[in-house]
């Protein structure tokens, strides 16, 4: 579904990604781990067409279409959604408003669209909060929103960066619970994170990324019984 090959992004001069090839299959929840400042999220900027970074040399190409060099809005049109690190929501904006501004495309084949009680049935409490606006809600309820606003556009892939960062326990559960219900309906999911429990309980395969190239490539199964490798690249 999207073939990243040899990318190279910087910051100015700064190289961070450095030759980056990735694969992320249909259907499945793939796994970007790795430790801070390392370019998980520079790669997922990169995907979006968001700068900085700027991508120096590389392919990115979704269902044929070559990303690089589109606009953010010409990539979520062809199907791409962003949950961003941080949230990223409009303090003044209600949580109605802020699904209801969202650009829509038809959903794919077979997979239902999403809609505004569709949202707040993932999200129930989302729903309890409607005319909250984005400065006040809690952090776990601006993630939730974080979420079903990527979703309200119908994407093919959605891009996840760092969703359980800084949520209590009990948030954390609602948004792991909430991505095995993308993931039973068959959503494809990048998802960067660097909970590393809450991560081997949701992908299917794990890619760690370490100054800007991949390190390592295998099923979460494996990751996880490979005790030598998560030491020394994730420090656990």
């Amino acid at each position: 579904m999207l073939e990243i090959k040899d990318l190279h992004s910087n910051y100015g001069e700064a190289s961070v990604l450095r030759g980056v090839n990735l694969s992320i299959p249909e259907g499945k929840i793939t796994g970007l781990l790795g430790r801070n400042g390392m370019g998980k999220t520079t790669l997922i900027r990169s995907v979006m067409g968001l700068t900085p970074p700027r991508v120096i040399s590389g392919s990115i190409r979704f269902h044929d279409h070559e990303l690089v060099g589109r606009e953010p809005d010409q990539v979520a049109g062809l199907g791409i959604g962003l949950v961003p690190q941080g949230r990223r929501l409009f303090a003044s904006l209600t949580v109605m408003e802020h699904l209801e501004i969202c650009p829509r495309r038809d959903a794919p084949s077979g997979r239902s669209a999403w809609s505004i009680d569709r949202a707040f049935e993932l999200f129930p409490r989302l729903g309890e909060r409607r005319k909250h606006r984005g400065n006040q809600l809690s952090g776990g309820e601006r993630q939730m929103l974080a979420i079903v606003r990527a979703l309200m556009s119908n994407p093919d892939l959605l891009l996840m960066d760092e969703p359980t960062e800084g949520l209590a326990p009990v948030m954390v559960q609602h948004v792991e619970a909430a991505v095995r219900v993308l993931r039973d309906e068959g959503l494809t999911v990048l998802l960067v994170e660097q909970n590393l429990r809450s991560a081997l309980s949701l992908i299917d395969s794990a890619h760690i990324m370490e100054t800007g190239v991949l390190v390592y490539s295998g099923t979460a199964l494996e990751l996880k019984n490979s005790p030598d490798i998560l030491q020394r690249h994730l420090g656990v």
